[in-house]
């Protein structure tokens, strides 16, 4: 349905409950979906079930964009609002098939500093209330199955401690009354892995019911915390096990936000049900004391992790504010995980569209962030191979960029980002070319978009403009979808589909067989511009864990802050003459990847002193949401 933007122009929410939606069948209809092909949530989002990808398997593949952006402000620079603009011009004015894929949005940001995520102004994914908040339950899901994973490791500990192999493998293959015992499924996994030929508990000897059922595990080993989708620092640090029934076995663990978790990863990374199941009992939650690693298929718990996880695996289908498609599915952070939307959805929307078709995912935060482990992990496991990336900028961010006045959420924007300052601009646009530079570096073309705000002048849009092409983009197109939605992205959506239509040599930044030092010194010499790397004892220690074990032939993704190019958020611009410090480092194995730990990253962010939930009310008349943004 045509939308009529009016000016001024109103909140987020107040457009977004304005909106006139389809009904969900009706979207998926656009996009050759039935009724069938859905489990509906309500009238408007359902979950697409996971078999259409073998009906569309042999479907050819469309046009696939990463939107990713600038080393950001505080207050981000509007990289979903570009992407679904973007959608809404190819889709509702270009007359193209286009599907936005983007992540679902973590409840601590929402009620934390940024807001939600659904994008800004006209260009938004809709019903905002239930992007931003519990959706279909996803989040949730990834909680329930982290915390039962977290539960059991401290429960096994605790019965090990009290019990000997006689009476361990009494409980976990308890006779029936026949006399009869028998292993479940994730038993029969965790002998073959032992490698003891045996199906009928009976036979084991006691030497293998010791090594089958006694894990373990060193408690000074454990890097699994517990999770939940609040942002709440005091849980950084906790201290369990003080009960009176659990005497002896306290000890200091914490808690990380959801997005955080590695099951998260592996939604947004698995290519299947199968695949998932293999992944999450592939997750290693810490070693032996003999230094072996412990998985959950070990604990026995990856069966009902997989349960858990089960409805969480089909994306979710919702639609822009001009009725296109969109699918939104899983939703790791970028700084402290991979930051990306899901390969199932990816594979999905791809096929579905055709190869004149337009697939638009943004990856989190700047390029250095989300970008570059869209390359090097998402596309590795996917296959799945980028056509351009748009590069979101803005003038305040390269203002600030440039030296200007620090940028503070909550507070009025210092009259350098709202005069025109085109030497204060000047200065901060090596940071735009760094970015370019860095896509470029993948075999991909690059559009920057400028995503307009009301105090940017034409002066300083036409320097952009001409730094970007000097830097090697296609072009820098201003868009102004936040005020006119799909008709104010028009230019750079035709930008966009002609860089699609030009040859690319696609290319990862390093091979897997490289060790684990040199894949980490590249990123940081080659995409942050750093000097060197500089790793802590813990570092240098838990390299040689993983490279003993085998894992050092995973990818990496780098735990580093978002706002600046280098692991100090002061340094602005691009930061020369510093070494990158590597503290520590974790294994992902189920998900796939090795994370170093870079300068003071931390995995459960706090609130700020007034949180954007002061804001959040329900109008008691109406039923509707209030203060979301």
């Amino acid at each position: 349905m045509p939308m009529k933007p009016v000016k001024p122009v109103p909140s987020d929410i107040e457009i977004a409950q304005a909106a006139e939606l389809e009904p969900i069948v009706r979207v998926a209809n656009k996009i050759g979906l039935g009724e069938d092909d859905l489990d509906l949530y309500g009238k408007y989002k359902a979950k697409i079930h996971l078999n259409v990808l073998d009906r569309i398997k042999d479907l050819p593949l469309g046009n696939y964009v990463d939107v990713t952006a600038i080393t950001p402000t505080p207050l981000g620079e509007g990289k979903t609002t570009t992407t679904v603009g973007l959608c809404q011009a190819i889709g509702a004015h270009l007359g193209k098939k286009v599907i936005t894929v983007v992540r679902q949005p973590s409840m601590g940001p929402t009620f934390g500093i940024k807001g939600g995520a659904a994008g800004g102004g006209y260009s938004q994914i809709v019903p905002m209330e239930d992007f931003n908040l519990h959706l279909t339950g996803d989040i949730h899901a990834v909680t329930a199955a982290n915390n039962l994973l977290a539960a059991g490791i401290d429960a096994r500990i605790l019965h090990e401690s009290a019990q000997d192999d006689e009476k361990l493998f009494n409980a976990f293959c308890p006779a029936n009354k026949q006399g009869q015992r028998h292993f479940p499924p994730t038993m029969l996994r965790r002998l073959r892995k032992l490698r003891i030929d045996k199906t009928d508990p009976a036979a084991l000897t006691p030497e293998e019911k010791r090594r089958m059922f006694r894990l373990d595990i060193d408690p000074a080993s454990i890097t699994w915390n517990r999770v939940i989708d609040i942002s709440d620092r005091f849980l950084r640090v906790v201290k369990i096990g003080l009960g009176p029934e659990e005497k002896g076995m306290a000890r200091e663990t914490g808690f990380d936000i959801s997005v955080a978790s590695e099951i998260m990863a592996i939604l947004a990374l698995t290519t299947g049900m199968e695949d998932m199941r293999e992944r999450l009992g592939r997750m290693v939650i810490g070693t032996s004391r003999a230094g072996e690693p412990v998985t959950a298929e070990d604990l026995g718990v990856a069966g009902a992790l997989t349960v858990l996880m089960k409805d969480a695996i089909m994306p979710n289908l919702m639609q822009t504010l001009e009725n296109t498609p969109a699918i939104v599915h899983a939703g790791p952070f970028a700084n402290i995980a991979h930051g990306n939307s899901s390969v199932i959805a990816d594979q999905i929307a791809l096929r579905l569209v055709g190869k004149d078709g337009y697939v638009i995912t943004e990856s989190g935060f700047g390029a250095d962030c989300g970008m570059e482990k869209f390359m090097n992990i998402k596309c590795r496991v996917s296959g799945l191979r980028p056509s351009c990336v748009v590069i979101v900028a803005t003038i305040r961010a390269l203002k600030m960029h440039g030296g200007g006045p620090k940028v503070v959420a909550g507070k009025p924007l210092a009259p350098e980002y709202t005069d025109e300052n085109l030497d204060l601009l000047g200065k901060g646009l090596p940071n735009m070319a760094a970015h370019i530079k860095n896509a470029l570096g993948f075999g991909v073309p690059a559009v920057v978009a400028v995503n307009r705000f009301a105090s940017d002048t034409d002066a300083e849009i036409e320097m952009v403009r001409k730094a970007a092409i000097a830097a090697g983009a296609e072009d820098a197109v201003m868009a102004d979808h936040w005020a006119e939605g799909g008709a104010g992205a028009v230019a750079l959506a035709k930008t966009v589909m002609a860089a699609c239509a030009k040859p690319k040599s696609f290319r990862f930044l390093y091979p897997l067989e490289w060790d684990i030092k040199k894949k980490i010194e590249t990123i940081a010499t080659e995409i942050y511009g750093a000097d060197g790397v500089d790793y802590a004892p813990a570092a240098e220690a838990k390299i040689a864990l993983y490279t003993r074990l085998g894992f050092d032939r995973l990818p990496i993704c780098m735990a580093k802050t978002h706002l600046s190019l280098s692991h100090n958020p002061e340094l602005k611009g691009v930061p020369k003459g510093f070494v990158l410090p590597v503290r520590d480092i974790r294994a992902s194995v189920g998900a796939g990847f090795l994370y170093p730990l870079c300068g003071d990253m931390r995995t459960m962010p706090g609130l700020p002193t007034r949180p954007v939930y002061y804001d959040v009310d329900l109008d008691l008349k109406t039923g509707k949401v209030q203060g979301l943004f």
